[in-house]
């Protein structure tokens, strides 16, 4: 049997989309439409640039046009504060898009009578309503407005009434007001009358602010319950909803090469998965940079693009020290394939790093995404934040079917451990080390795991050359995998004994030789005393045989004599 269904479903909430990066994904499509929503937080949080972002967004994107009604800044002010973000507020002015009203409030000039009311200000407010066909409206900021009333019962009723007008003139508001010492708002009395409330916060943590933002209450609406940090820069602001990076993106079947041949091999020929995260660890001076800048060049030969975050070198060292690795950047860089971005840890916090990282990856579009070294932002952050951001971007990327690789500073007497703690989170782990012996260092490679798909178990030792990072064969001594000098040793004796048992082999076969033809020799002579002593004897034989022969017919010639004298003498 169909389900009945429920009040909530015969008459949804509808909602009006603020058109603010993550700000509507958090709401799950945005404040609520005609109803009032308070924007609170101390000064400098945002409030101001938040409430005309929603008015120029509305105006630009769904063309809905707003009033913004000021107690603090006049309209010249305004406009000037928000130029460098790209607002052209005195433009939509002119298009009648957007109507701004400065209204000066000056608490000595207001005799309480008692009955202070709100009718001057709704009139003016409506005829500015009428004048742009309003949907969107801004107050800004109730404090200055009501600072004039000292009784909170008049407060109390004064705002209700005024958040009343608002809905009965059927447009979607938003209301700022300033943050009180142990409440929401200075009075502690608007976050209780608003529908929606947005809290803005703008804290300081080891020298390293970061604002958030938290929907404290969504009447009629589910809502992210989380802190979200957000940005504010040269395009507005943005908001990263961390809750809605989950298990869910899906899993390209194709491969990324990782710009090296030999290394391409280990992974059945093929390279990454696509879409995969990628760590490469390490020692310090064990090539990880040099593989990053390896594996972005090659995708940028593809006429893909590729996105590299920095945190200890310049754009400028970074394309001459992998110049001398025969790396070239720089075509790239000109053609726009590559982007570098570079900057210090401590210029930002952890939530600030990740909201421009992901607002660029959302700008440029890349294939892949290279960040080096990931170690350098626990200098803004303890282990588990740093996971827990890291964590964030590479379910953002993955999501994004984009390939990444990170590359991690490790502690010399365990390389199979990151000072992150992030390998867990990886599909694609390679550890570099150091090998030390024989008066020289050198460097090898091993893949620790890659999810997904067949990957060799050997170690290989790597060079890097004026043609980039080059992989040796495999060479295993009696005590295992050799390198350097001793692996050119090992090489050395093995060819130093297989000459000198080519030479036993040959003087053996020139032994063997010289004895068949001694042998031979023997047996000439032999043959010709054999030949002599036989034609001796066949000699003697002959002459035998003749005497024989003599002697018989001499026996005859007397067996007949007497024959014939036994007849004449019968």
């Amino acid at each position: 049997m169909p389900s009945k269904k429920t009040a909530a479903d015969s008459f949804p909430l509808q909602k009006c989309p603020t058109g603010i990066q993550g700000l509507d994904e958090i709401t799950m499509g945005g404040i609520p439409r005609g109803r009032p929503t308070l924007v609170t937080g101390a000064a400098g949080s945002g409030k101001t640039l938040i409430a005309l972002e929603f008015l120029v967004k509305g105006a630009t994107l769904y063309n809905e046009p707003g009033v913004f009604m000021a107690f603090e800044e006049t309209s010249e002010e305004l406009t000037t504060n928000v130029s460098s973000l790209g607002f052209d507020l005195d433009g939509l002015a002119k298009q009648k898009k957007l109507a701004i009203d400065y209204v000066y409030i000056e608490r000595s000039e207001i005799e309480e009578t008692g009955e202070y009311d709100l009718e001057g200000l709704f009139v003016r407010l409506g005829h500015a309503i009428d004048s742009v066909k309003a949907k969107r409206v801004v107050l800004d900021t109730l404090e200055v407005l009501f600072s004039c009333l000292p009784s909170e019962g008049i407060l109390r009723a004064e705002l209700r009434r005024l958040f009343r007008w608002l809905k009965k003139k059927g447009v979607t508001a938003i209301v700022t007001g300033e943050r009180g010492v142990n409440t929401i708002t200075r009075y502690g009395l608007e976050e209780y009358v608003a529908d929606c409330v947005i809290l803005l916060d703008h804290r300081v943590n080891e020298q390293v602010s970061t604002r958030r933002l938290r929907v404290v209450k969504y009447r009629g609406s589910y809502h992210g319950t989380n802190e979200y940090p957000f940005l504010i820069d040269k395009d507005g602001i943005s908001i990263l909803p961390i809750t809605s990076f989950g298990l869910t993106s899906d899993a390209p079947s194709g491969r990324v090469s990782t710009g090296i041949p030999s290394l391409d091999a280990m992974f059945e020929g093929k390279g990454y998965n696509k879409g995969s995260s990628v760590l490469v660890s390490g020692t310090a001076g064990t090539g990880k940079s040099t593989m990053a800048a390896q594996f972005a060049e090659s995708v940028c030969k593809r006429g893909k693009r590729a996105l590299y975050f920095a945190f200890e070198e310049s754009p400028k060292q970074i394309i001459r020290n992998m110049g001398y690795a025969g790396i070239d950047l720089k075509p790239y860089l000109d053609s726009k394939h590559l982007v570098i971005r570079s900057e210090r840890p401590t210029l930002f916090g952890l939530e600030m790093h990740l909201l421009q990282m992901t607002k660029l990856v959302d700008q440029f579009k890349p294939h892949i995404v290279v960040m080096d070294p990931i170690t350098n932002l626990i200098s803004v952050g303890f282990q588990t934040d740093v996971k827990s951001m890291l964590m964030r971007f590479v379910d953002f990327l993955k999501a994004k079917q984009i390939t990444s690789l990170f590359t991690s500073l490790a502690s010399p007497g365990n390389l199979e451990q990151t000072d992150v703690g992030v390998s867990s989170l990886m599909d694609t782990w390679i550890v570099l080390k150091d090998i030390e012996g024989q008066g020289e260092r050198n460097r090898g490679l091993s893949i620790v795991k890659s999810r997904g798909m067949a990957h060799s178990n050997q170690f290989r030792e790597f060079k890097l050359t004026a043609n980039g990072l080059m992989l040796e064969d495999v060479y295993l001594g009696v005590s295992g995998a050799l390198t350097g000098a001793a692996k050119a040793a090992q090489i050395a004796e093995e060819e130093a004994a297989a000459r000198a048992r080519t030479e036993e082999i040959e003087r053996l076969g020139r032994h063997i030789e010289r004895k068949r033809q001694v042998l031979e020799s023997q047996m000439i002579v032999l043959r010709s005393e054999f030949e002599v002593e036989e034609e001796e004897i066949r000699k003697r034989m002959a002459d035998l045989e003749a005497r024989e022969q003599a002697a018989a017919e001499q026996e005859n010639r007397m067996a007949q004599a007497r024959k014939v004298d036994e007849e004449t003498g019968r």
